[in-house]
């Protein structure tokens, strides 16, 4: 099929590959020449395992990015939003997805030919039959369901892994306000073999998407309401308490001979530093506005950013016990991305706990495989440097965080042996084992 994007930010932007990388022909459209013109030479503006790869193999072939929204969708069947809807404090910014509707529904003005667009972009329920639908009608002149079809596909992509996530699905959730919808929906997806597609309605489907990840976020909250509560009793350690828990055959089903399978949502039930980026903490406050305004307090969902943003507090308090004088203190930060396998720094816990080591006097040495270029942009060069090596970064200080689990600080350990001053070592995602350094210090021990 011939299918246009609009929107080259993370989700468009995997998308886009991946469907050309499944044999379809498609063309990714952006506002930004600069990005346009780095995208059509070959090179991913974000990072991701594999996409840069993905992306040289099909550029110039099956895939194209480009400024002009008008040819892209003149030329194709189906447009897929995937434009940025943050969170702006008080509610879902819809303000770039009503522009794009607005757009297309310009082109579609022009075009005689039947066209489906389909709503990628993660909105509260209502959105896409309402305002992207009604927009969509009002600037092409046209009727949604007989000159025009409208959908929603949510993605499920983890960062760090969307590449593998998305030539792999667990399932594809199709909304569309009629069959015809659907059925050129099922077009583009039909790539994808032996996987369920659960066929909806748009309302529902946006819905998916927002109960999937508040859940996730949830399930991490939990563990470090109950890691905190590990930490101020004796002798007891969150992971020994959660390897208890996750043993639980509910958790973890017992084959008939006797192995064990760990399904993957078992890592969203170890306690850490808080979860952060584009998705979790903008979605499961969307869905508590969305659900106020409809009168339902969303009692558990607040509990669930309440915890997450002190989380974040836990590591200070672990490192004021040691470090009593933070004015001119070299204090270590191991990781800067909100998660391993991205560039992505977004609502990252490192975010907080940085500048509040800046504001106090620290002399902060931040280091991240990946995310160092990003980090520069926000936090700048004063009173913090920016090591190239990771031994670099844990020579001559007083204290070392870790808070982000890149498999490259598994040497710490190594690393600090021979280091002349033991620092303490405080480990935001419990990665390392507790005897594995001295003065080791975690989140729920």
């Amino acid at each position: 099929m011939k299918i246009s994007i609009i929107g080259t930010g993370y989700v468009g932007l995997v998308t886009g590959i991946c469907l050309a990388e499944k044999g379809h022909h498609v063309v990714c459209v952006d506002l930004d020449s600069d990005k346009v013109k780095t995208i059509n030479e070959g090179i991913t503006p974000i990072y991701e395992e594999g996409l840069d790869t993905m992306l040289q193999r099909n550029i110039g072939k099956s895939f194209s990015a480009t400024t002009d929204i008008e040819s892209a969708v003149q030329k194709t069947d189906i447009s897929l939003i995937a434009v940025d809807t943050p969170y702006d404090g008080d509610k879902i910014d819809l303000s770039s997805i009503k522009k794009a509707a607005s757009d297309v529904g310009a082109v579609l003005n022009k075009k005689g030919s039947y066209h489906v667009i389909v709503v990628k972009s993660t909105v509260i329920p209502g959105t896409t039959d309402g305002d992207i639908l009604s927009i969509l009608e009002r600037k092409s002149g046209k009727k949604a369901g007989t000159d025009f079809g409208v959908g929603m596909s949510p993605e499920f992509l983890r960062e760090g892994q969307a590449v593998s996530d998305y030539m792999n699905p667990d399932r594809i959730i199709l909304g569309g306000i009629d069959e015809k919808t659907h059925s050129m929906m099922d077009k583009v997806y039909s790539v994808f073999e032996d996987v369920e597609i659960i066929k909806t309605n748009c309302k529902t489907a946006e819905m998916i998407k927002y109960t999937a990840n508040s859940l996730l976020a949830t399930l991490i909250s939990f563990s470090n309401e109950i890691g905190n509560l590990c930490a101020d009793i004796k002798d007891v350690d969150i992971i020994e308490v959660m390897n208890g828990v996750h043993k639980d055959e509910r958790f973890s089903p017992i084959l008939p001979d006797g192995s064990r399978i760990t399904p993957g949502f078992i890592s969203y039930l170890a306690a850490g530093c808080g979860f952060g980026g584009s998705c979790f903490p903008k979605d499961v406050k969307a869905l508590i506005s969305y659900g106020k305004e409809r009168g339902n307090s969303m009692q558990l969902l607040d509990s669930v950013i309440k915890v997450n943003k002190e989380q974040p507090e836990k590591i200070v308090s672990i490192l004021n016990k040691h470090v009593s004088e933070l004015n001119g203190a070299k204090i270590a930060i191991l990781g800067l991305a909100f998660k391993s396998g991205t560039d992505d720094i977004r609502e990252s816990p490192a975010i907080p706990i940085v500048k509040y080591l800046l504001s106090k006097g620290a002399k902060v040495k931040a280091y991240d495989p990946i995310a160092q270029t990003e980090a520069k942009k926000l936090f700048g060069n004063h009173n913090i440097s920016y090591p190239g090596t990771l031994k670099e970064a844990l020579t001559d200080i007083e204290a070392a965080i870790l808070l982000t689990s890149w498999q490259e600080f598994e040497i710490v350990p190594k690393i600090l042996k021979s280091a002349r001053k033991q620092p303490v070592f405080i480990d935001g995602r419990r990665m390392l084992p507790k005897n594995s350094v001295q003065n080791y210090e975690g989140i729920g021990l």
